[in-house]
């Protein structure tokens, strides 16, 4: 038997993948920054605009044609960032629980 949860409007966890692997519109939360040893620097310009783990991130556009840059909200603020930029920010998606 399993339990039915009393909030069905609550954020529920899934598998966790990169900022650019979103769907749009998808919610997730920052887990981790990682950036590339060509581009240490990215690290700490990333956490500076608000990538920082725990914050609530959403994936709002890609450029067309090619998809680079995305267009990304972390809390109240939207950034364009180059696909390899986001690829260094590891999320958790979020899903909201059905009804």
């Amino acid at each position: 038997m399993t339990a039915t949860p009393a909030s069905t409007d609550r954020p529920v966890p899934v598998a966790r993948c990169n900022l650019h692997d979103l769907t749009l519109r998808e919610s997730a939360a920052v887990v981790e920054v990682n950036a590339p040893p060509h581009a240490p620097e990215w690290s700490g310009w990333l956490a500076e605009i608000g990538f920082l783990p725990g914050e609530r991130v959403q994936l709002l556009g890609r450029a067309v044609p090619g998809g680079d840059p995305l267009v990304v909200r972390v809390g109240d603020s939207t950034f364009a960032l180059r696909v390899a930029e986001a690829a260094c920010v590891q999320v958790q998606p979020l899903q909201v629980a059905e009804r």
